[in-house]
């Protein structure tokens, strides 16, 4: 096979990720210094294209990095007016007073946005100080440098066949090197993964922990539109299945944001959450609201949910990672967004620093400490064992204990509980089909509920059918030969898009990928009980195309 050669760019800071996290690293470097050569990849047709969030949004981010967004005109114009939280049963609710939660959990101040159209602003803002962003660039391999260092990365190859080799339009991309490379793909983004392999960065930490987030918009009836308004549920229809819950975000427009958190934790093989989600609409609380609107979009993610104790070593030789790539959601508060912002704008500075002392290639470890000690750290630190609490204890011992323990760490400063540690992952987790019941879902009716294909549709998402499957099993046995017969196969549920199903039976099933669907949301590499399917990035643009998730 003949050796591909790329073309080299040098730039002083390599930024893979145009979300919260990348784009604020990207302004606060040229912010220090103008002259700095700064690019931003985005595996996104274009900003904002891959970006999903709940979202109610914490400004401190911002206000830290860009203190006058208010006047220049950022897309943050829908502030939380009035808080509900409630925990559902199949019929009714019960809503849990605002006066006894700490004051972290309120959201006075704060803003229900969309951060696509958010990150669409701060690119804008990013591109007028001279930051260079190229959308439709999939960051697909690491660049190593001779002294095992990370030296950049490559992005833009393009027109593989399907078996992988170069086709007749092949373009093999370049190698985009930096003597700092920042790492913000999101949740278990796949390069983030490779290096925390390599220098073992979670090592002495607790294994991440996620959830899965779908989320539909909505355009609901004027009369029942309340602009302002966020609604958190527990409970209904997840019950002892599983950990999670539902957000409803009235924003403007008459547009409501319906959204449903299953933790990954599970371990019923037979929960399928994405069901889970539609079943949960159907409640009277929710149906009523939704009757007589229409669902104008749909898309999932995954959410991380470790937390404090699940951050790992975020510096590695070359390489920072950042937001989501190093886990920064603060789970009682349903919210990362600022943590993400704070985190970019850490680097950056830590970066800067680096540069300014002609550092290069080496550990950014201001950067990591100011992420533990400085305000990332603080909000996470004081909520580290509402997750693990309702992992070990159920719902009701988490919303009792956890008020509790939020309260003493903000009040004083210490938990009666210490910290509590995460168990096993969340593919360990999964239980033995035999050890279960089966769970009998309704049909879709098509109004208030619907199947996944006719929701992916609403998600944009498209892949050039040519390329390799960017879904890749490391042993392509083991889905008929092991998840199948042990597990029921739970790709076929876990999946909120549909990608995976077992074709035929016995001696003639067969496992299908349809990777076409995929929403780039990386359940699957994070729930397969045999950690059998990775998930790379397929070429540059495709995936969902969304509009203001």
């Amino acid at each position: 096979m003949t050796e591909i050669v790329r073309e080299a760019m040098e730039y002083d800071v390599v930024i893979v990720g145009a979300g919260p996290a990348g784009l604020s690293a990207a302004i606060r470097l040229k912010q220090l210094d103008a002259d700095l050569n700064v690019v931003v990849l985005e595996k996104g047709s274009e900003v904002g294209a891959h970006i999903l969030s709940g979202a109610v949004l914490d400004p401190s981010g911002l206000d830290a990095l860009i203190p006058d967004w208010r006047e220049k005109g950022a897309p943050i114009t829908v502030p939380v007016t009035k808080d509900n939280f409630y925990v559902l049963g199949p019929a009714g609710h019960i809503r849990i007073p605002n006066w006894p939660m700490p004051p972290l959990m309120s959201n006075h101040g704060n803003y229900i946005v969309s951060m696509a159209n958010v990150c669409r602003w701060m690119a804008e803002q990013a591109e007028a100080r001279g930051v260079e962003i190229f959308p439709g660039m999939a960051a697909s391999e690491i660049v190593w440098g001779e002294d095992g260092r990370v030296a950049g990365v490559v992005a833009g190859e393009f027109g593989k066949d399907a078996d992988g080799t170069p086709g007749p339009n092949y373009e093999p991309g370049m190698e985009l090197l930096g003597k700092y490379v920042f790492l913000g793909e999101g949740v278990r983004g796949s390069l983030a993964k490779q290096v925390m392999a390599k220098f073992g960065l979670s090592e002495g930490h607790c294994p991440q922990k996620f959830g899965l987030g779908m989320k539909e918009i909505w355009e609901i009836d004027p009369a029942k539109h309340r602009e302002g308004t966020v609604t958190h549920t527990m409970g209904w229809p997840l019950g002892r299945n599983a950990g999670g819950g539902s957000f409803i975000y009235h924003l403007d427009n008459n547009q409501v944001y319906v959204g449903f958190v299953v933790h990954l934790n599970y371990r019923n093989p037979h929960l399928y959450p994405y069901m889970e989600f539609q079943r949960f609409k159907h409640h009277p609380l929710v149906a009523e609201l939704l009757k007589g609107g229409k669902r104008v979009a749909y898309g999932a993610r995954a959410i991380s949910e470790g937390g404090w104790q699940s951050i790992p070593k975020v510096v590695a030789p070359g390489v920072a990672l950042l937001g989501c790539s190093a886990g920064l959601v603060n789970v009682p508060r349903i919210k990362g967004n600022h943590n993400a912002m704070l985190s970019g704008k850490a680097a950056a500075e830590a970066a800067f620093a680096a540069l300014k002392d002609g550092r290069a290639g080496d550990e950014l470890s201001a950067y990591e400490d100011e992420l533990r000690a400085g305000p990332i750290g603080r909000d996470l630190k004081r909520v580290r064992n509402i997750k693990p609490m309702w992992s070990k204890w159920g719902l009701m011992a988490s919303l009792t204990l956890g008020g509790l323990d939020m309260w003493t760490n903000n009040l004083f400063g210490f938990s009666l509980f210490g910290t509590l540690r995460h168990g096993k992952t969340d593919a360990a987790s999964t239980g033995l089909a035999k050890d279960f019941q089966p769970i009998e879902y309704p049909k879709p009716d098509g109004v208030l509920s619907f199947d996944r294909l006719t929701n992916v549709s609403f998600s944009f998402t498209n892949h050039e059918e040519s390329q390799p499957a960017h879904l890749r099993l490391t042993d392509p046995s083991v889905p008929i030969g092991v998840n199948l017969p042990q597990y029921a196969e739970p790709a076929q549920r876990y999946c909120p898009a549909g990608v995976y199903e077992v074709v035929g039976e016995g001696a003639e099933a067969r496992f299908q990928i349809n990777f076409q669907n995929c929403v780039h949301c990386k359940t699957c590499d994070i729930k397969d009980p045999s950690q059998n399917i990775t998930w790379t990035t397929p070429q540059g643009g495709d995936g969902p195309n969304y509009p203001n998730m």
